[in-house]
């Protein structure tokens, strides 16, 4: 994601915010709001990640506590030419991962206790190489900055909802139409930037871990895992899903309405077609 979008998506949702502000408090509300949602980006930008890894409450691990997972992740990292991230885990039965931090020199990888527990050696490096492809596109600012922001957003339309808002900014009619619709398109735009990246950081992934086989296996393994295991923390704020690897809110029927996601069948389709080039390329290299 380069610097053009990264700014066109931080102006639509700071755009939204003002929109609820003026519903709310008028023109005074709109002022209020953009300063509010300035300040929101400046904090996002230094602090978003570190408030996602509270809010999973993930715990940080080395080579001692976590030996295999974290060697995975330094073996891969040096194979993609960035910085070793930080390393979390996150104790939670559903199989998912995520990576975050504003550039690669300050990024960090979560995987939950689940993936880690169900997933084979290869298959685990297949996903973290895909989340180790995030941090080396500069995906993760995007990622962490939009989940700030669509949190806001969402608050503040059911603040608009309970409070009726301004009644001179198109009265009742108006404060319900906007409080509904400002939510559903920042996830629009989630789903816009999200499903794109992610086909990216597979083709990606794939190429870090050298086998595309071993990130498909794992995502067809953690989607069917995931319907099974609802995530309650992702539930409870659901403009961080499209941070994880896997839809974390596939647990229920209802959240694939605005998936963030791409569907997983294509995603392995894909993958399965680059491993077939691959096969085919490194055939003609021996002929």
């Amino acid at each position: 994601m380069n610097t053009l979008k990264t700014g066109m998506l931080l102006a639509a949702m700071t755009a939204l915010f003002m929109g609820l502000g003026f519903l709310i408090g008028g023109p005074k509300g709109a002022m209020i709001a953009f300063f509010v949602a300035a300040a929101m980006n400046l904090f996002a930008y230094w602090n978003s990640d570190k408030m996602v890894l509270r809010m999973y409450k993930a715990r940080q691990v080395d080579e001692t506590t976590a030996p295999n997972y974290v060697g995975i992740v330094r073996e891969l990292s040096a194979r993609a030419g960035i910085p070793t991230p930080k390393i979390y885990i996150i104790d939670n039965p559903q199989p998912n991962a995520f990576a975050t931090g504003r550039d690669p020199e300050h990024a960090a990888v979560a995987a939950t206790s689940g993936l880690i527990g169900m997933l084979t050696p290869e298959e685990l490096a297949g996903v973290m190489a895909h989340e180790l492809a995030h941090i080396r596109n500069r995906d993760t600012l995007t990622m962490t900055v939009t989940a700030t922001i669509a949190g806001a957003i969402s608050m503040l339309a059911n603040f608009a909802l309970f409070f009726g808002g301004n009644r001179n900014a198109g009265g009742f009619i108006g404060t319900l139409a906007l409080a509904i619709l400002a939510p559903m398109a920042a996830a629009l735009v989630q789903m816009a930037i999200s499903r794109t990246r992610e086909y990216s950081a597979d083709a990606g992934g794939a190429e870090i871990s050298g086998n595309p086989l071993w990130l498909a296996s794992a995502l067809e393994r953690i989607d069917k895992a995931a319907r099974r295991a609802p995530n309650e923390e992702a539930e409870a704020n659901p403009a961080t899903a499209h941070m994880f690897i896997i839809n974390p809110l596939n647990g229920r029927g209802r959240d694939s309405l605005f998936s963030t996601h791409p569907a997983t069948a294509n995603r392995v389709s894909a993958l399965r077609e680059m491993a077939q080039a691959m096969a085919q390329a490194a055939g003609r290299r021996r002929n």
